[in-house]
């Protein structure tokens, strides 16, 4: 379960961080949806119903979310995985704070009387699915991981708009700064790692010298 991001991760994290804000500034204080946007919301009312809709939404809720991330943590402790446990936690406190206190206010974009851009549920939901591909195996495990992601967040997505919560742009921005921020994290513990490390065994190399 170890979470070593490849060396294109960073950049993967910052074209997310990039995406977030590109796609919001057009939406920047708006009050209404956008063709594209309300086209999709009237597509989605009419193709599932109310229960269906909350289920989909049921992964995003706090609860959940929250359960999630104390298994991860546990899992990670029990196994001595002390940079997971702290990864686990500083990313989604990072993810949601941010984008309550900095991201929805710069931004302004409301759905009825609530700021929507991003999407606060699903910065929660795609910060602990990020979460588990970071530490799921490479290759089809990490795999896996990927693609049951996309898929929850795919419906829970489809469940927000449907339900009148957020539009569609609100869940892809709430997505993306998720992903940035879990990603950018788990790069800059990978980097602190790999420099104690190297500091560790320049140590050991002089020791000889320094005793001589």
């Amino acid at each position: 379960m170890d979470a070593v991001p490849p060396r294109h991760v960073p950049l993967l994290a910052a074209a997310c961080a990039v995406f977030t804000l590109v796609l919001g500034l057009p939406f920047a204080g708006e009050r209404s949806p956008g063709a594209f946007d309300a086209a999709v919301e009237r597509g989605v009312e009419s193709a599932f119903g109310h229960g269906l809709l909350t289920a989909f939404v049921l992964p995003s809720e706090f609860p959940v979310v929250l359960t999630a991330l104390a298994v991860l943590a546990a899992v990670a402790a029990v196994r001595g995985r002390w940079g997971l446990v702290a990864l686990v936690v500083a990313a989604p406190t990072v993810a949601i704070s941010v984008n309550t206190w900095m991201l929805k206010p710069a931004f302004g974009r409301y759905y009825d009387d609530h700021l929507a851009y991003p999407s606060g549920h699903t910065v929660s939901l795609v910060t602990v699915l990020t979460l588990l591909a970071l530490l799921a195996a490479p290759g089809a495990r990490r795999l896996a991981a990927v693609v049951v992601g996309a898929l929850l967040t795919a419906l829970a997505g489809t469940g927000m708009v449907g339900l009148g919560y957020h539009y569609l742009t609100d869940v892809a921005g709430g997505a993306a700064f998720a992903v940035a921020v879990t990603l950018g994290l788990a790069s800059a513990g990978a980097a602190s790692a790999r420099h104690r490390r190297r500091r560790g065994v320049a140590s050991e190399r002089r020791e000889p010298a320094d005793g001589a």
